[in-house]
């Protein structure tokens, strides 16, 4: 792992566990509903809002990397048919957005980033609308490569030339760091980047893609492994 310069870094399920976070963020954001726009939730039960959000991409498969844009144009959509429009949509939103920014660390990942940001170009890489500033951990960063910033969600190769153009290294000397397969580690590859699959819960390798360069536990491991390899430069 000689010649790292910048290390990029998924967020969801990379830094925090994210089912418990967007389970909450809901279920806050259906109670609010709930108590203002009651019909909305009369009418549409989460099996009808999963078809609706599939309708959602569907038509608009130009803008299916941007989650916000899907979340809000569903929560529109919900509104008119329930006869209160859609001027609630931007508040239902902060709703949700301040749940979903409202989590849990990784144990080990605040000093791991303590100890990474310290020598080497941090940029989050995230499909995501996670805000870092919000979660506290933003001072670790020099960017935020988003879906949505981008134009192209991971795997797409435009989102990875994007983090590595603000990275400020080759691709080359830039290392990406994620918990998906195919997202994270077969995307990253194929824009030029070295990889590192974080693999929390022992999970076997697909066969269907190129395996990474290296495999870790966790951050605290990656932290390691960067500094022995530091060492033998």
């Amino acid at each position: 792992m000689n010649g790292i310069r910048t290390i990029t870094l998924d967020l969801d399920d990379t830094l925090w566990d994210i089912t418990p976070v967007i389970r909450r963020a809901e279920t806050r954001l259906r109670d609010w509903l709930a108590e203002r726009y009651p019909r909305i939730v009369d009418m549409h039960q989460p099996e009808d809002i999963a078809e609706l959000r599939a309708q959602v991409f569907a038509e608009h498969q130009d803008r299916s990397h941007d989650l916000t844009f899907i979340r809000c144009e569903v929560l529109a959509r919900m509104g008119v048919a329930a006869g209160y429009g859609n001027d609630f949509v931007d508040e239902a939103f902060d709703v949700f957005d301040e749940e979903r920014n409202t989590l849990e660390l990784f144990p080990e990942v605040r000093p791991a980033l303590e100890s990474l940001s310290s020598r080497y170009t941090l940029v989050a890489v995230t499909n995501g609308n996670a805000k870092l500033d919000r979660i506290g951990i933003d001072h670790f960063f020099h960017a935020v490569v988003s879906a949505r910033s981008a134009g192209a969600a991971k795997p797409a190769r435009p989102i990875f030339d994007a983090a590595v153009s603000v990275g400020g290294a080759a691709a080359h000397q830039t290392l990406h760091v994620g918990d998906h397969p195919e997202f994270d580690v077969h995307g990253a590859r194929s824009a030029g980047l070295r990889t590192a699959w974080l693999n929390r819960n022992g999970h076997a390798w697909p066969d269907s893609f190129e395996p990474p360069d290296r495999t870790v536990s966790d951050l605290r491991e990656l932290d390691e492994l960067l500094v022995a390899s530091a060492r033998e430069e």
